[in-house]
């Protein structure tokens, strides 16, 4: 016999009803506000944007990243509970096409006040490279499929988003516009002097192209006049085929590299192995997808320049 069959109708709506009254009660009390702790409430997605909503946002926002510090973006996965915290928060600052999960929940979660890196600035595609794939991903902000998303590599590039978040901070909080202004002129001013930094230090090396497990660094390589060479796929941690092996060693030889790069959230081992075919070094060029401990500085700008004097030993500038 089914049980459930045994309840009274009248009290089974009225069970109903009083459950739909608290479900009602917690979204008035505070489920949908945008604030927490009297601060706008601002959910990063992943390092990149936590950087800019924290600098812009200071001390009028409360901000958390969906990517814990050590975790690979590409393979965030999501609880139920997070993805319903996207659609009470004030602004979900993210980056269309490079978390699939994180799109995902953006669309369950129905967040009304969202803002995508990938609109703030013109994607490009890096993908005729060897070793850039970005299969699975989609790209937005009128590029085509299969665009490069790591426009955070390139500080002119960033800059243009971390414009777009200021205009976003102002719109969801109006009361603190002119501190979101002023914030943004000073990341962007942070990100134009780095700009210049790498301009000029990269400006004269006695060779142009490096080679790295992360494919990562297009728009980084195309403004400042360099070749990025990727071992593999997307994948830091992927083995690379015997003639892509073969292909690295003449490419090396060629334009005389000496360095092989990897990334500190993946396994150094891919490097390693391909370092120890071909008789190179290997060093750290940091996607900045997330700070660790093995970071080598506490910010974005820090690992900015930890980067650009890793490529200055490894290209020879002089």
């Amino acid at each position: 016999m089914n049980v459930r069959r045994l309840i009274p109708a009248a009290a089974l709506s009225t069970a109903v009803a009083l459950g739909l009254g608290a479900l009602t009660a917690c979204s008035a009390s505070g489920a949908g506000s945008g604030m927490k702790d009297g601060k706008l409430d601002v959910v990063a997605s992943f390092y990149p944007m936590q950087y800019l909503a924290e600098r812009i946002g200071g001390d009028h926002v409360s901000v958390r990243n969906l990517t814990k510090p050590g975790v690979e973006p590409h393979d965030l996965e999501l609880s139920p509970k997070q993805t319903a915290s996207l659609g009470e928060a004030g602004l979900v600052v993210h980056l269309k096409g490079i978390q699939p999960a994180v799109d995902k929940a953006i669309a369950q979660s129905g967040a009304k006040h969202t803002v995508d890196a990938a609109a703030l600035t013109k994607l490009e595609d890096h993908g005729t490279e060897v070793g850039h794939g970005h299969e699975g991903e989609e790209h937005h902000g009128g590029s085509e499929a299969g665009a490069d998303p790591h426009v955070w590599l390139d500080p002119v590039k960033y800059a243009e988003v971390a414009q777009g978040v200021g205009k976003a901070l102002e719109k969801a909080d109006p009361d603190h516009a002119a501190d979101y202004k002023k914030n943004t002129a000073a990341v962007v001013k942070d990100l134009g002097a780095l700009n210049e930094k790498f301009t000029a230090g990269l400006k004269n090396t006695a060779t142009k192209t490096f080679i790295t497990t992360h494919s990562a660094f297009g728009y980084l390589a195309e403004r400042y006049g360099l070749t990025q060479e990727g071992i593999a796929g997307i994948d830091p941690e992927a083995e690379p085929s015997p003639a892509r092996v073969r292909e690295l060693q003449s490419i090396a030889k060629k334009d005389h590299v000496d360095t092989v790069f990897f990334e500190t959230l993946a396994s150094d081992k891919t490097a390693k192995t391909l370092a120890g075919d071909t008789g190179l070094r290997t060093d750290v060029l940091d996607p900045l997808e997330g700070i660790t401990k093995k970071s080598k500085g506490d910010d974005y700008l820090k690992v900015m320049e930890s980067n650009l004097a890793a490529l200055q030993k490894a290209l020879g500038a002089k």
